[in-house]
């Protein structure tokens, strides 16, 4: 059986926690904390160390998702958490836009870990003020051979479709490296 470890990662509150909770076969192993800042009461709890879920393809392959921490006070988690990793997604929120920045910053810490492929998950794009994946792109600075995609990180099947682009991503790298 064929193992693949994903990462999903992003800036705080984009959604990662529920990303994997939408697609993941166990109960999500999460390491979430009340929050106790007054600045960040959009949400009440946080994850501070990582979000774990599986999913079953098929009898040959499995796919670990591993969540990160969003906050840059647990960005010492990140590294750990990309170690074997053969891919990762990076989680935007695209109602706001004040994020991105956080989010090119999270892409480029992500890159120098290690030279896997990756997809931009443009999250919440079920309403009304969502930006649009190409709009993300440009705001990213993204390149036209990276895949930029839009999801609602509550529904499963757009979810499986940004989890299914990575995947189709790494093995293409897989071949590469084997020719």
């Amino acid at each position: 059986m064929q193992t693949v470890k994903m990462v999903i990662t992003g800036p705080f509150s984009a959604g990662k926690t529920e990303f994997i909770q939408s697609v993941s076969e166990i109960d999500v192993v999460a390491t979430e904390r009340k929050i106790s800042s007054d600045a960040e009461r959009v949400k009440e709890d946080t994850t501070v160390a990582m979000d774990f879920g599986r999913i079953t393809v098929d009898d040959d392959l499995v796919l670990y998702l591993f969540g990160t921490p969003g906050q840059r006070r647990f960005d010492f988690m990140w590294e750990i958490l990309s170690e074997g990793m053969l891919g990762f997604v990076v989680l935007v929120d695209s109602v706001r836009p004040e994020t991105f920045r956080e989010a090119r910053h999270i892409l480029e810490v992500f890159s120098s870990y290690a030279s896997t492929p990756y997809v931009i998950a443009a999250n919440k794009q079920d309403l009304p003020d969502a930006w649009s994946p190409e709009d993300v792109r440009i705001a990213l600075k993204i390149d036209r051979d990276v895949k930029v995609l839009g999801c609602v990180a509550r529904d499963k099947e757009t979810v499986k479709n940004v989890l299914l682009e990575l995947l189709y991503s790494i093995l293409e790298n897989m071949q590469a490296e084997e020719e």
